[in-house]
């Protein structure tokens, strides 16, 4: 991915990852930016079962 985001700087400091969901058109960081509810529902899931799995080990 070609996204900057704040993942680049703590990845300086300690592993970090990122969690892409599609949006409509593919347009991003835009007011008509738009991710139907269960694209997002479908990320939140992956982060929970990160997050699981983390705290697991």
């Amino acid at each position: 991915s070609g996204a900057g985001h704040d993942a680049q700087m703590i990845a300086r400091i300690a592993p970090s990852a990122m969690i892409f969901v599609p949006s409509r058109g593919g347009i991003s960081h835009s007011p008509a930016e738009f991710t139907a509810p269960d694209e997002l529902v479908a990320g939140a899931n992956i982060l929970l079962g990160v997050a699981a799995r983390l705290a697991a080990d």
